[in-house]
């Protein structure tokens, strides 16, 4: 009788639980949404490219069932500073195996304001070879200015001002996020506050975003705290959002001063600037020759007129004059590691001071010599822990990498090429505790996606679209050094690109799961 009561409650109580079908199901995680909460135990069911339910499902099935018991599983780490379209858009990189080994599954391209203006062109030169990774274009200012003004230091006449108006809306209409800037470089460090904020308002007019390059990290022309104010400047001015890319303090006449940027950022959002800024979690920039130390006034009409300059002695030596100073801002020629110079790759990994001795010339006698000779870049040793962390602190600071993307054992490329992303956990959470593990996984995931405004990525919830990472927060960590950068980084089990598995236990796919990302290209209401 008894028996027979409890198949009849049963029966009231409705349906039995019918086991739900997906394509990939993840077990047993420990699940950070990328919001910033902490971890919860969760499974995850993924349909097609969708997150499709996120929680306790003991009834779910699936054609592939992942076990990430003892694992963390995160959303996929977002890039907002990448510079690696050239490497994306060639055959035998574009499977983007060193950005996988780090969790990241979507980068922004096209920052300091360079890269191409044709963007559909750029896009169909990504997709050839089918892509690893998800990418966001970004259109350049410095390219927009040289296409219309070439090399030419001065402002805009009306006519040129709508020429690069025209573009910058070209490239909106076209699905970019927004505008880019390298202020500190040449071209771009010709252009005033007044033309910035012009063509800025061509992006908000679209509900896209500036981000820059500023215009000083030190005291080479207005100083770093003015650069900063300039961002917020250009960003009140146009309506938008802006970003101070790869925020820092650079070279020993401005370390200390990380907290003095974080006011004037604190007060400026306080008024309603929405400012933000991106960070990697290095003490070394990287640059070329040329952008850290020639002087911008040497650089206009492009490469042939410096060439000129520099072989004219009076020119010379006021060029000359210059880069002693700005050697000194980038504390000496010790501090400076040549990463690349294609005439002598013997070069490649040693600092310009023992070169220059080796050769008995003056540093920066050297640097001319190699600048001659092509060019060369440079890993800058020029920041310190105290203003990294300082920043890295802040709730408005995402996690970007500001590297590229190279053949393996190519040049000594910057380390963070291989391990920003698990030097930032690794370090920074787990060794030094300067964040915890949710604040990191949040400036790596939602944050650059409201930020960018992106549609349905960056969180893990039901809707969104499924990029994914598994990591072993034992094991994960950047391997890649400064003597020896050409190392995978190690710890991710995992890695989900719109759905597709892109590492299975360590192991990358064969196939290429990435795609183009646009925004919407319509006009934002005014």
């Amino acid at each position: 009788m008894l028996g027979r009561l409890v198949w009849v409650a049963l029966c009231l109580a409705g349906p039995w639980p019918v086991a739900a079908q997906y394509d990939v199901l993840i077990r047993g995680g420990r699940v950070y949404d990328g919001s910033g909460n902490p971890w919860r135990y969760a499974d995850v069911a993924i349909a097609g490219d969708t997150v499709a339910a996120i929680g306790w499902l003991p009834h779910a099935t699936a054609r592939r069932v992942l076990d990430a018991t003892g694992l963390v599983v995160a959303p996929g780490f977002i890039d907002p500073h990448s510079h690696a379209a050239p490497g994306l858009a060639t055959s035998g990189l574009s499977a983007a195996h060193p950005l996988l080994a780090q969790g990241v599954t979507t980068v922004f391209v096209n920052p300091d304001g360079g890269g191409p203006i044709d963007l559909p062109r750029q896009r169909a030169a990504l997709e050839a070879d089918g892509l690893g990774v998800n990418v966001a274009q970004l259109v350049p200012h410095g390219s927009v200015r040289r296409a219309v003004l070439g090399m030419a230091d001065r402002a805009p006449t009306p006519d040129e001002l709508d020429s690069m108006r025209f573009l910058v809306r070209r490239g909106m209409e076209q699905g970019a996020f927004g505008l880019s800037s390298g202020l500190y470089y040449a071209p771009g460090s010709y252009a005033t506050t007044e033309e910035v904020i012009a063509l800025a308002r061509e992006a908000a007019a679209f509900g896209g975003v500036y981000t820059s390059h500023i215009r000083d990290e030190s005291d080479y022309s207005i100083g770093v705290v003015a650069a900063v104010t300039e961002v917020i400047t250009i960003a009140r001015e146009a309506g938008l959002p802006g970003v101070v890319t790869h925020i820092k303090a650079l070279g020993p006449h401005v370390w200390g001063l990380a907290g003095v940027i974080v006011e004037h950022i604190n007060t400026a959002r306080a008024e309603g600037v929405e400012v933000w800024a991106d960070q990697y979690p290095y003490d070394a920039s990287g640059t070329g020759i040329t952008g850290a130390l020639v002087p911008r006034w040497a650089q206009t009409g492009g490469r042939d007129s410096l060439l000129s300059r520099i072989h004219r002695p009076a020119t010379r030596a006021r060029i000359r004059a210059d880069m002693l100073a700005n050697l000194d801002r980038r504390g000496g020629a010790d501090r400076l590691q040549i990463q690349r110079f294609v005439p002598d790759p013997s070069l490649e990994g040693r600092t310009l001071a023992a070169v220059a001795t080796e050769r008995g010339l003056d540093p920066v006698d050297q640097a001319l010599t190699m600048l001659n000779d092509g060019g060369a870049g440079l890993v800058s040793f020029n920041m310190i822990d105290d203003d990294i962390r300082t920043l890295m602190r802040q709730p408005w600071t995402m996690t970007s990498s500001d590297g590229g993307l190279v053949r393996m054992g190519v040049g000594v490329p910057h380390p963070r090429y291989y391990g920003t992303f698990p030097r930032r956990i690794r370090k920074y959470v787990i060794e030094d505790s300067v964040t915890t593990m949710a604040q990191a996984i949040r400036s790596m995931t939602s944050l650059p996606a409201a930020v960018f405004r992106m549609d349905r990525r960056g969180r893990l919830e039901a809707g969104m679209y499924a990029d994914v990472v598994v990591f072993d927060p034992a094991r994960l960590r950047d391997r890649a050094t400064f003597d020896r950068p050409h190392q995978l980084a190690v710890g991710v089990v995992y890695v989900l690109v719109n759905g597709g598995i892109a590492v299975e236990r360590g192991t990358f796919s064969d196939r290429r799961w990435g795609t183009v990302l646009q925004r919407e290209a319509h006009r934002s209401p005014s």
